[in-house]
């Protein structure tokens, strides 16, 4: 998969793609992800992308010109190729966008390219989300800075169920099922030390005898497998 972010902020990224199994991934040639700052496809010596509202209001919007240039430039969607392999989406980050669910985490998970388009200020022209987008997604009914967080939500969440990016296939599996069967497959989880006394001081010594230990659910230790499953499920609900 080949992942284009259209952004004025491609520095936001360098921590995120750089670290961690996104950047094994793309070591690893599972995928390919690039920013490109939106400010490339202006034209004028200020490289302006925004300006005022149409019909007066606060801040500013961002111009449908140089968006309009990046996804031209970026998707075989506004090329003369002729390709059946071809398969591509781009998406504007917007806070009136659809909520981004799991179900659409699989279904981006099979396109070969997606081109996020990161909205910035008072909002972007709505040329772009009627005539340049595919398609408008938020990830939560709350308005951030701008749609650079929000790209990095969706890129990890579709991200990991590409082939091979995750390598213990298992961790995944909960992504075969519907929404709901996932969210019922979130059991709690425990490791070692089976028990574990929070110190409260300086010198490693418990200050009060009122602290409790805290310890992992016996069942968890029986080695019953049946048991255990029926306590997840339990707990899981």
């Amino acid at each position: 998969m080949r992942i284009e972010i259209i952004t004025l902020f491609p520095q936001i990224f360098s921590g995120f793609l750089n670290e961690s199994l996104l950047a094994r991934a793309q070591k690893k040639k599972l995928l390919t992800i690039k920013t490109h700052n939106l400010r490339r496809w202006t034209t004028d010596k200020h490289k302006t992308v925004d300006d005022r509202p149409y019909g007066g209001g606060a801040g500013m919007v961002l111009k449908p010109e140089p968006i309009f240039k990046a996804v031209r430039a970026l998707s075989l969607k506004f090329k003369n190729q002729k390709s059946k392999l071809r398969k591509d989406r781009v998406i504007l980050l917007s806070a009136k966008g659809k909520t981004f669910t799991q179900k659409d985490a699989r279904r981006l998970s099979k396109y070969d390219r997606i081109i996020f388009i990161c909205g910035r200020y008072e909002g972007v022209d709505e040329r772009v989300a009627k005539y340049v987008a595919d398609e408008e997604i938020s990830i939560g009914n709350y308005v951030l800075f701008g749609g650079e967080v929000a790209s990095m939500v969706i890129i990890e969440a579709v991200s990991r169920l590409i082939p091979g990016v995750v390598a213990k296939e298992e961790s995944i599996k909960n992504e075969s099922f519907s929404d709901k069967e996932a969210k019922e497959k979130e059991y709690p989880q425990y490791t070692r030390p089976e028990v574990f006394i929070p110190k409260t001081s300086n010198k490693g010594k418990v200050v009060s005898s009122k602290v409790k230990s805290w310890k992992v659910p016996g069942v968890l230790l029986s080695g019953n497998h049946k048991n255990i499953d029926e306590w997840r499920k339990k707990q899981s609900r």
